[in-house]
Order: structure tokens, then sequence, then C-alpha cells
């Protein structure tokens, strides 16, 4: 079995293959500034897995992270999307992923990870308990299918600040994705279609806590 090497996102000659892969399991794709949108103001966030002697990556993860505007102001990360090509799936790239980043966030003062996913998405559902999220609310008729939604929550600690480390962009604005209070409510882009978190086609999870999609 080929070792799988991770690596954060290095710049646009990365964009293409994030876009193949992402785009092969989703039935709405994304424009390309969506991508961008997170890619641009967060690539530390993402990340990449390698085969060994592979050039072309068999799986990503795409996130962002900035204040929370509430009474708490929470420093929260947010897991956008995540792709395993369906050859290399049942081999725990995709946890790997999550962990990588959650880790990359807790860096960077992350009390929180959050994310959505259908209500009936078994195999999200299925790995991202797996990995301590829980269940904070339902989100009805969330997505453009009319699905409702639920929406997941890790509580992290912070790592203590590393002084030597580059910042990576420090915190960002809150932008429309944040502002996902309210029934119903999607979060959008500008100039940009609404996203979809997490797709996963039905039954692709396994014990080994394998999925591919957003």
């Amino acid at each position: 079995m080929s070792s799988i090497t991770y690596r954060p996102y290095a710049g646009e000659s990365d964009l293409p293959h994030i876009m193949a892969l992402v785009q092969h399991e989703l039935s709405e794709p994304y424009v390309i500034y969506t991508y961008r949108y997170f890619l641009h103001q967060w690539p530390h966030l993402s990340y990449l897995a390698y085969p060994e002697g592979s050039d072309e990556p068999v799986g990503v993860i795409v996130c962002k992270q900035s204040l929370h505007r509430d009474n708490t102001a929470r420093n929260r990360g947010y897991i956008a999307m995540l792709s395993v090509h369906r050859d290399w799936r049942k081999r725990g790239i995709a946890s790997t992923l999550v962990r990588r980043s959650i880790e990359t966030m807790r860096k960077h003062g992350a009390n929180e990870v959050v994310l959505e996913t259908e209500f009936d998405n078994a195999a999200a559902l299925a790995l991202y308990e797996s990995l301590g999220f829980v269940r904070e609310k339902r989100l009805f008729r969330f997505y453009l299918n009319g699905k409702d939604a639920f929406r997941l929550v890790l509580v992290v600690m912070p790592l203590p600040p590393d002084p030597t480390a580059d910042d990576g962009g420090g915190s960002e604005p809150e932008s429309p994705l944040e502002d996902e209070e309210g029934r119903g409510r999607r979060p959008r882009l500008p100039l940009a279609p609404p996203v979809r978190y997490f797709q996963v086609p039905p039954g692709s999870y396994d014990s080994d806590d394998e999925v591919s999609g957003r």
C-alpha cells in the first residue's frame, strides 16, 4: 500500500487539482471564485494528500477561520470542502485531512470548528461524529435540493501561540458565510452561487471512516 504525504495548499498551481477532486463529487459545482475565496484568505488551513511518487493529489480539505461575532466572540474554524478520490478511500485519508486542519486551526486560536451536512447523510455524520463533532441544530430546507441540514460543532482547546510561527494571515472580518443563525439561512458568497457543504454519496462510509465529498 502506497504511503500518503500531506501538505498545505501551495498556490494557484494547486487550484486545478482541487477543483477536479471536489467537482467530481458534487452535483452543484462551485465557480472558481468560491475556491479562491477560501484558498487566498486561508491557504494554511487547506491540505492536499498525495500518494508516494505521484504529483496528482487524491484528497483535499478546504477550510476557513475567523472570529464569530456574537456575545462570546468565538474563534471559529469552518470546514467547507472535503474530497477523496474514490480509488483511494478506506485508507483514513479523509479523517487525517480533517485532523490536520483542526490542529492548524487550534494553533491559530480556534475554540470551535463547525460545518453543515445533509440530515440524512449517514456517511458524513458517521465520519465527523467519530472525530468528536456533535449535532448543534437542524437547519430546515438548507440546501438547494430542499433538504434539511445538521450543523455539527466540535469544541477544541486553542494551542499556545508559537512566537516563531507565521501568523498565516490572521483573523479576517466576518463574512456572509459565518452569518449562519436563523432557520433555513444558507451561507452565500458575493457573485457566487450558494455553497453546499460536505455532500457525501449515501453508503460511502464504512468502518475505516473514509468518506469523500464536501
